[in-house]
């Protein structure tokens, strides 16, 4: 494939570009009406034909154009797409909504999720910036009715876990605030580890309110991501590539299955720098849910301290070139408002 002549790579880039805006089988007449090639439609059937026989292009049906393979698309984003960049009114629109939201992460989740799906027409889905180590940030005990208290826990990177508690006697809320007024002095910004050494030297409802808060920083660590916010969902089922129940079906998957999608996330982009762009076509031999399907996925966040994932997920027939610079251009905006939050 790297001894594609230039006229070859111009076809398959032509076949691409054209069968993703119709979702049609391309002709080579086409080609040559469409886009005034100077070249006659026997010499652009014969290239295509060179094309198919090196695996970039395949014929549905005897009779019918060319559609291009998974290889086709690999080859055409890896080496034909080059950089690809959101144009500038774009790219302020989408910062100006936001800054609007202030510090709110929940809005800005909601808004990267909706602008992903609008940007790309298909589905998007954004997890929420999640603590590359948990540590404690801050506790609230509120006495609500006899022995019960509410427990609102609030982690290093913004998370927030609520539980009941259900106590041996009933506690006056003068004691609960103290407790955690203590709490908040002594753990501010420490690990579990860290906070286990003082196990041994509290009384018991101390001890037990600690337990607590352990297993809660254990979970969240052992969590690779947080919350997922999705959306345009429908824009992917209305493609035809989605038209049966069981593609369909298996593309939701992705989105809905948290093991599903913790694993793809684990083996992808999880171990990439912040801000760079992944694309997977056609499940890359690994997952058999994105058979039919293209993800483009990026890490955003303050290196070291949170990070979070975002990306888009389309018919192998997506439009890369506005895909990924989206992706590339809300990570990177997710990524300093993160920084900028966490540094004040």
């Amino acid at each position: 494939m790297d001894n594609l002549t230039e006229r070859q790579k111009l076809i398959l880039t032509l076949v691409i570009r054209d069968f993703i805006e119709t979702a049609q089988p391309v002709s080579s007449r086409r080609l040559v009406e469409r886009y005034v090639m100077d070249v006659s439609a026997a010499t652009v059937r014969n290239e295509m034909m060179a094309l198919t026989e090196m695996g970039l292009l395949r014929q549905p049906h005897t009779s019918a154009g060319r559609v291009p393979t998974e290889e086709g698309y690999r080859y055409f984003v890896r080496q034909l797409m080059g950089h690809t960049d959101l144009p500038i009114a774009t790219k302020r629109t989408i910062a100006h909504q936001f800054y609007q939201a202030g510090h709110d992460v929940d809005r800005w989740m909601r808004l990267a999720a909706s602008v992903l799906a609008h940007q790309s027409q298909a589905a998007s889905l954004v997890t929420a910036p999640h603590a590359e180590q948990a540590r404690f940030k801050h506790l609230e005990l509120i006495a609500t009715h006899g022995r019960q208290v509410l427990m609102v826990l609030v982690l290093s990177g913004g998370e927030v876990h609520q539980q009941m508690l259900s106590l041996a006697e009933p506690v006056p809320q003068e004691r609960l605030s103290a407790l955690t007024d203590t709490f908040n002095r002594l753990f501010q910004g420490m690990s579990r580890e860290a906070i286990a050494g003082y196990t041994g030297q509290m009384a018991a409802l101390e001890q037990d309110v600690i337990k607590l808060i352990l297993d809660d920083l254990a979970h969240s660590s052992d969590v690779l991501s947080g919350e997922v916010y999705r959306d345009g969902l429908t824009n992917v089922l209305a493609e035809p590539e989605f038209a049966e129940v069981e593609v369909a079906r298996k593309a939701l998957r992705v989105l809905e299955e948290r093991s599903l999608l913790e694993d793809l996330l684990t083996r992808t982009v999880m171990t990439s720098g912040m801000g760079g762009v992944q694309v997977l076509i056609g499940g890359e031999g690994t997952w058999e849910e994105l058979r039919e399907c293209s993800m483009v996925l990026a890490r955003y966040g303050a290196p070291g301290v949170v990070s979070g994932t975002l990306g888009v997920l389309g018919p192998i027939r997506m439009a890369y070139g506005r895909t990924i610079s989206t992706v590339r251009f809300v990570a990177g905006l997710l990524s300093d408002l993160v920084v900028e939050l966490h540094s004040e």
